[in-house]
């Protein structure tokens, strides 16, 4: 896998829609989570679970259908934790334009067989 490939992509289907017509936020949150969360476990080589989102911006609108393209990368390692960053772009006008939609960055503890923080393993 390079960086620049993508984690996920995915379609958002008509449900995903806000009172504004734009893909609702929320949903968009948690495409992000599902992505950090696999690179996450792939560094821990485990279990994970999110414990921060220390910054998240929602740059442009993800309009129905646009093709989401989520990317994520290890942005820093602590001792039991991992920060990812994790970045959105939506394709769209059938792949004629490509926009940065969303960017966050979230914390992610590596976990034991009792749910506990564990060290991450060496790099």
């Amino acid at each position: 896998m390079t960086i620049d490939e993508p984690i996920l992509r995915v379609v958002p289907r008509p449900g995903d829609i806000n009172s504004n017509g734009h893909i609702f936020g929320g949903w968009v949150l948690s495409q992000m989570d599902i992505a950090g969360g696999i690179v996450a476990a792939r560094v821990a080589q485990g279990r994970t679970a999110t414990v921060a989102i220390e910054t998240m911006e929602f740059i442009a609108p993800i309009l129905m259908g646009d093709l989401i393209s989520v990317y994520a990368k290890v942005e820093r390692r602590g001792r039991t934790s991992v920060a990812i960053r994790v970045d959105v772009v939506a394709s769209r006008d059938r792949g004629q334009a490509e926009v940065k939609v969303t960017s966050g960055v979230f914390t992610f503890v590596a976990l034991d067989d009792a749910f506990r923080p564990r060290p991450l393993p060496a790099e």
